[in-house]
C-alpha cells in the first residue's frame, strides 16, 4: 500500500463514506467523477441505507468493508464526522479527506471538535486532509477525490501544473481557468482548515512530483514555517517555478483570512520579501497567476533578458516595448548593420527594436520573413515576440502567416517565442503546438516573460546555505545597550570602541582616552528609548562638555525613570560620515525570525524604504537584499559621493541573520539603529543596539 500521504493522490482503494446515489450531491459527485475518469482502483461506497450506490455494492459501515482502503473520503455533516474518523482509525485507514465545514472556522466549539479529530487521527497514525476542503485529484490516474462542480462539464486533463490551495473554491477556480487556457494538471490539493496536512506539506509534496513543472499556490497563512521555506528552496533547486497568490495584504484582508481558516496571515511585507528571497513569483491577480503559470508550464526559460519585438503596427510595438522594459527585460536595439539591411529592404520600416515592418508585411510575407530572420540571426535576442493582431483568425491569411513565421524562425528553436494575437481557440492551439506562447494582451505577455527571466535568475543561484551559528548562552532579563553589544560582539558584529562611566569624572577620563568629540548615552536595561528622557548628548568636544552632559543625563534619568536600573553613561567616539542605515530582527508570527534592512532617517521614518529576509541567509543573499531598497544608489555613491562598504554591510546582515536563527526561541527582536556604512574598505559600525529577550 502507498504511504499515508501518497495514498491521498494515488490510492489503490478508496472508501466513500456518505456515498449518495444522487450524482449531484456532495456524496455522489466523487463517485461519478471516479467512474467517468476511469479510476482503476477499487471504490467502496459506505451508506447504511442502501445496498448499492450508483451501481456499486454499498456497505453499512467502515467496519464492514472487505478490505482496509488506502484512503477514505468523508462526505458527512460535521456532527457525524468525528465518529467516521474514529471508525477509520479503528480499521487502520491511513488517510482521510474531510469535506464538511463547521469546525475551527466557526469558533470555539468547532475548534474543540476539530482538535478531537486531529487527536484521534494522530493517535492512530492516520493523516487528515481538511476539514472544510474540496479534496484532491490526480487526472493521470483518473482519481477525483473531490465534489467540485468544475468537473460537471468536463474532467481535467493531465498536464504539468500542480495546484495547492488552502481555499477549495479558489483552487477549483484556478483549475477551471487553467483548463480553459489549455493547461493540464498533474495533481490538485486543497487543505481547508488544515487540522493535519497544511499548505506547507502539500507544497513540499507537489514540487517533488516528476510530472509537475510549475505550481500555482494559494494561501491565507502558513503554519509550518520551516517546512514551507524548505519547499520553496526545494522548488528553486529543482527549477520548478511557484506562482503564489497570498491574500491578507490589508488589515481587513488579514482579519478575514483569520476568520476563514483560523490561520494567522502574518506580515504581508515580510511574506512578500520571503517569496522573492526564494525566487517565487507573487501574483497580484488571478489573471496574472494564470498568465505566469501558462508561460512557465513548458519548463523552458530564456537564456538571457534580451527581447526582440516584431510588429506591423508602430503603436502596438511601442506599447509592448514599454511593458517589456517595465517587466525588467532588455529591449536592446538591432545592430546598426542589421538596421541598414532592413532599411534597404523596406525604406519606410522602423528597424531599431521594435522592428516595425508596417502593413507591407501583411501583403508581402517575404518582407515578414526577411525581418524576422534578420532579427534572429543578428539581434542576439533570447526572446522573440510578435504582434499579430487578428491576422491569425483570418480565413485567408491565417495559414500563410503561421507558415511564414515558422520558416523565418527555423533554426532558433532554443529561443522563447511569444505572440500577442486575437483568434479562435483552435487557431491559438495551433500556434501553441508550434511552440509559441500566445496572449491577447501585450502587457500580460511582457509581465509573464519578465517572470520567466526572474525564475531563470533564481534557478541559476547556487545553493549556499549559511553555516549555522552555535547558540550562545543568553543572559537573563532585559539588556542595556552595553549588554546587547557585548552579546552581539560574540556573533562577530563590530561596534565603536566605548567605555561605561558611572561618574562624570570617569566619563571625562574615558573621553580623553577615546578622543573628542564623543557621544554620551544613558545605559540602562530599563530605558530602551534614551532620547525620550533626554538620555543622549552628541558632539561633546571637550572635558567640560562631557562632565556637564554626564551629570545632566544622570539627573534626568533619575527624575524621569526613578525605578530604572542605571549602569552608568556610555561614552563613545562621535562616528561621522558614511551612509546611515537601520538593521533589525523581528519574530514574525508566521515566518519566524526575519531580518529588516533600510536606509535611516527619512527613508525609514517617512518613505518606509525597507526590505526583509527570512533568517538565516548567506552573504550573496544579503547583497540582493541591500539592492532591493529604492535608496540603494546612495550606497553606490550617488552624485560623486564615495561608494559605501557594501561588502561589509552584507556580512553584517548575514551574521546577524545567523545569530537570529540560532536564537529564534530566545530573541524576540533586535534593533541596530543607526548603522553607519563607512566608505568602501572601512567597514560598518553599529552605533546603538537594542535586544528584546524572551522572558525566562
Amino acid at each position: 500500500m502507498p504511504d499515508a500521504f501518497d495514498a491521498l493522490f494515488a490510492p489503490q482503494s478508496v472508501a466513500l463514506v456518505g456515498a449518495s446515489d444522487d450524482a449531484s450531491r456532495i456524496g455522489g459527485r466523487p463517485l461519478r467523477y471516479l467512474r467517468d475518469g476511469g479510476f482503476k482502483g477499487r471504490v467502496l461506497p459506505v451508506n447504511p441505507k442502501r445496498e448499492t450506490v450508483q451501481g456499486l455494492q454499498a456497505y453499512a459501515a467502515i467496519a464492514d468493508l472487505p478490505e482496509v482502503p488506502d484512503t477514505a473520503i468523508l462526505a458527512l455533516p460535521a456532527s457525524a464526522t468525528l465518529k467516521a474518523v474514529e471508525d477509520c482509525a479503528a480499521r487502520g485507514v491511513k488517510s482521510a479527506v474531510i469535506f464538511s465545514a463547521g469546525f475551527a472556522e466557526t469558533g470555539a466549539e468547532g475548534e474543540a471538535l476539530q482538535a478531537r479529530l486531529t487527536a484521534t487521527a494522530r493517535e492512530a497514525g492516520m493523516r487528515l486532509l481538511g476539514p472544510n476542503c474540496l479534496g484532491v485529484f490526480n487526472p493521470a490516474l483518473g482519481y477525483y477525490g473531490t465534489f467540485s462542480v468544475i468537473l460537471d462539464t468536463a474532467l481535467i486533463a493531465p498536464g504539468p501544473v500542480g495546484i495547492v490551495s488552502q481555499s477549495g473554491a479558489y483552487g477549483a477556480h484556478i483549475a477551471h481557468l487553467a483548463r480553459n487556457r489549455g493547461l493540464g494538471i498533474s495533481q490538485w490539493i486543497t487543505t481547508g482548515n488544515e487540522a493535519d496536512i497544511d499548505v506547507a506539506e502539500a507544497l513540499s509534496h507537489m514540487v517533488r512530483q516528476p510530472d509537475t513543472r510549475v505550481v500555482m499556490a494559494y494561501a491565507e497563512g502558513v503554519r509550518d514555517r520551516d517546512l514551507f521555506i524548505d519547499a520553496l528552496e526545494t522548488a528553486r533547486q529543482l527549477h520548478k517555478p511557484i506562482v503564489f497568490m497570498k491574500t491578507g495584504r490589508s488589515a481587513v484582508g488579514a482579519a478575514a483570512a483569520a476568520s476563514h481558516t483560523a490561520a494567522l496571515a502574518g506580515s504581508d511585507g515580510v511574506f512578500d520579501a520571503v517569496l522573492r528571497q526564494y525566487g517565487v513569483h507573487r501574483a497580484a491577480t488571478t489573471a496574472e497567476q494564470i498568465d505566469v503559470a501558462y508561460a512557465a508550464a513548458s519548463g523552458r526559460f530564456p537564456a538571457g533578458d534580451k527581447v526582440g519585438i516584431f510588429t506591423m503596427s508602430g503603436g502596438f510595438g511601442i506599447q509592448l516595448a514599454d511593458d517589456a522594459e517595465a517587466a525588467g527585460l532588455d529591449v536592446s536595439p538591432m545592430p546598426e548593420a542589421a538596421q541598414k539591411e532592413l532599411l534597404a529592404l523596406l525604406p519606410y520600416a522602423a528597424p531599431r527594436n521594435p522592428v516595425d515592418a508596417t502593413a507591407q508585411a501583411v501583403s508581402d510575407l517575404d518582407v515578414l520573413k526577411a525581418c524576422v530572420r534578420t532579427m534572429m540571426a543578428q539581434g542576439g535576442y533570447d526572446v522573440f515576440t510578435a504582434i499579430l493582431g487578428t491576422g491569425p483568425g483570418s480565413k485567408t491569411y491565417a495559414d500563410p502567416l503561421r507558415k511564414a513565421l515558422m520558416e523565418a524562425l527555423a533554426g532558433h528553436e532554443d529561443r522563447i517565442r511569444a505572440l500577442t494575437m486575437s483568434a479562435p481557440v483552435e487557431a491559438v492551439r495551433r500556434y501553441e503546438a508550434d511552440g509559441f506562447l500566445v496572449y491577447e494582451d501585450g502587457s500580460a505577455l511582457a509581465h509573464a516573460l519578465g517572470a520567466l527571466a526572474k525564475f531563470r535568475r533564481a534557478f541559476e543561484r547556487p545553493a549556499s546555505p549559511p553555516s549555522p551559528m552555535a547558540p550562545l548562552a543568553l543572559p537573563q532579563g532585559p539588556l542595556s545597550e552595553a549588554g546587547a553589544k557585548a552579546l552581539l560582539r560574540q556573533a562577530g558584529l563590530r561596534f565603536a570602541d566605548e567605555e561605561l562611566a558611572v561618574t562624570s569624572e570617569a566619563a571625562v577620563s574615558a573621553a580623553d582616552r577615546l578622543g573628542y568629540p564623543v557621544v554620551a548615552k544613558i545605559c540602562s536595561p530599563d530605558i530602551a528609548h534614551k532620547t525620550e528622557i533626554g538620555g543622549v548628548a552628541v558632539n561633546l568636544k571637550d572635558a567640560q562638555a562631557v562632565r556637564e552632559a554626564t551629570e545632566a543625563i544622570l539627573a534626568r534619568a533619575k527624575a524621569k525613570a526613578p525605578d530604572a536600573r542605571i549602569e552608568g553613561v556610555l561614552i563613545a567616539p562621535m562616528v561621522q560620515g558614511g551612509v546611515e542605515t537601520i538593521v533589525g530582527v523581528t519574530r514574525d508570527p508566521v515566518l519566524g525570525p526575519v531580518m529588516m534592512f533600510g536606509l535611516g532617517g527619512i527613508f525609514v521614518e517617512v518613505l518606509k524604504d525597507v526590505t526583509f529576509r527570512a533568517a538565516p541567509f548567506d552573504v550573496p543573499e544579503a547583497h540582493r537584499m541591500i539592492r532591493e531598497i529604492r535608496g540603494f544608489p546612495l550606497l553606490e555613491g550617488a552624485r560623486g559621493a564615495e561608494p559605501a562598504d557594501i561588502d561589509a554591510l552584507a556580512r553584517l546582515l548575514s551574521d546577524l541573520s545567523r545569530f537570529a536563527a540560532a536564537h529564534r526561541d530566545g530573541v524576540i527582536g533586535i534593533d541596530l539603529n543607526p548603522v553607519r556604512v563607512l566608505p568602501k574598505g572601512q567597514g560598518v559600525i553599529a552605533l546603538d543596539a537594542l535586544i528584546e529577550l524572551e522572558a525566562s
